[in-house]
């Protein structure tokens, strides 16, 4: 017998924003099964995985500058729709498909692939999972990525909790594996930096009121007043004009316009690992950088000026040891962070983040060694179970209740023309003028 020839993992990641791509792909890139897989029954050894990367076309589409920020590069890279991609996966053959999506975007995913997939002997392995942390519509969220092969968790605590949802509404758990964050990583923190610097992760979504932002912003500017030796850093993730994963209404260089800041404080933007690098205390709300500061055991502070909420998502963090006030912080508390709870989100700071995602390759690779092929999909709504809620989220993604483009779906048939493509991007910049310039000022209008 001839030896077999090596052949490449082929990886497809779909995603519908700029958090979500940096997400999924690096989660694929981690989660493949190594080069010194045996042959299967796909015929050949696997080496170095070639990553194709979707982009789902909506209000988040990442921009170019986005996608250079996030720093994550595939081997292909193009914008779809739900239906055009869907087309693509009846026609195209991959090993293993990352969805990198909303709740609701994983479940009509699902539901139309299940149907392109009807009838053929392969199909990929489906992996899903969460961007960071889950913090609230856990059930939601759950159950409309249930149907992947694997739907990761981020920790150990979720882990548990996500078993805990399927198993309480009779539903198979099984999918359910235990990974890390896949964007950790940099040195450790090792020392204090000259000049010592601060820095306030910014969210797009979390304050969503002009009050609290402002008043967030006026305490960074404070610190700033009353530490003049500190540098003074505001990371925001987008600019004007630009979505993320959550719309921003209020960008925070906006507000800024209006203050008189001093030399020491100062915007910016680029890969948080690299803004990490140069970090002596990181400040958030409750974003997942703050994961990621203390994988590095970077001192970091969770704020609880506004509270300690659900709305917020600082509550996420009750006993981690971060939670702090802008008042301590300018009185020069740094806080000490519990090894125990940092243990269980996934963060992985003792030094066990290599094997963090072995379990999951370990799976994909018997996932893909199955000779007889994987089974169809099943995810846990269907007409029959959810009538009233399953069909509105297909329909968002131009799919019939039996996951079929539904008459009049965009381009189902066929490849978006240049005009077509023209036509999409100044639609898309109309609805980003639309949200962050015009619906602000009509509700403002009506608070008068």
């Amino acid at each position: 017998m001839p030896p077999s020839t090596p052949k490449s993992l082929r990886i497809a990641v779909l995603a519908d924003s700029d958090t979500r791509w940096k997400w999924g792909a690096l989660t694929a890139t981690r989660i493949a099964p190594g080069p010194s897989m045996e042959a299967g029954p796909r015929g050949a050894t696997q080496v170095g995985p070639v990553l194709d990367g979707f982009l789902l076309r909506g209000r988040a589409t990442p921009t170019p500058r986005q996608l250079q920020e996030v720093g994550v590069h595939a081997d292909s890279l193009r914008e779809v729709t739900a239906v055009e991609f869907l087309r693509t996966m009846a026609q195209e053959s991959y090993d293993i498909l990352v969805v990198a999506l909303v709740g609701g975007g994983v479940q009509a995913v699902l539901h139309g692939l299940k149907r392109v997939w009807e009838g053929q002997p392969r199909r990929p392995v489906v992996v899903t999972g969460y961007v960071g942390v889950v913090y609230e519509k856990l059930a939601d969220g759950l159950l409309l990525r249930h149907g992947a092969d694997l739907v990761l968790a981020n920790s150990r605590q979720d882990a548990e909790r996500f078993r805990a949802v399927y198993d309480g509404v009779g539903a198979d758990a099984s999918a359910v594996t235990e990974v890390a964050l896949p964007f950790l990583g940099g040195e450790p923190y090792t020392g204090e930096h000259d000049p010592y610097t601060v820095v306030f992760a910014a969210q797009p979504s979390v304050p969503d009121n002009r009050r609290d932002r402002t008043y967030l912003l006026n305490r960074l500017i404070q610190h700033a007043r009353k530490h003049p030796e500190r540098e003074v850093l505001l990371k925001l993730r987008s600019k004007p004009g630009e979505h993320t994963t959550h719309i921003e209404e209020l960008p925070y260089q906006k507000l800024v316009q209006r203050l008189d800041p001093p030399a020491n404080f100062r915007l910016v933007y680029g890969n948080m690992g690299e803004v990490l690098d140069r970090t002596d205390l990181l400040v958030t709300i409750s974003s997942t950088a703050a994961l990621e500061s203390l994988h590095r055991r970077v001192p970091t502070v969770v704020l609880t000026d506004l509270g300690v909420r659900e709305v917020l998502g600082n509550h996420h963090f009750v006993g981690s040891g971060c939670l702090a006030s802008w008042d301590q912080l300018d009185d020069g508390h740094r806080p000490v962070a519990d090894e125990e709870w940092v243990a269980r989100q996934g963060v992985c700071a003792d030094g066990t983040y290599a094997t963090a995602f072995d379990a999951a390759r370990e799976r994909i690779a018997k996932l893909l060694d199955r000779p007889a092929g994987l089974p169809a999909l099943t995810p846990y709504y269907t007409p029959a179970t959810a009538p009233g809620y399953l069909p509105g989220i297909l329909a968002r993604h131009h799919l019939g209740p039996d996951g079929s483009p539904l008459p009049g779906a965009p381009a189902h048939d066929k490849e978006p023309g240049p005009v077509r493509q023209i036509v999409r991007r100044a639609a898309r910049g109309a609805y980003r003028h639309g949200v962050q310039r015009v619906a602000p000022v009509i509700r403002r209008m009506g608070e008068l």
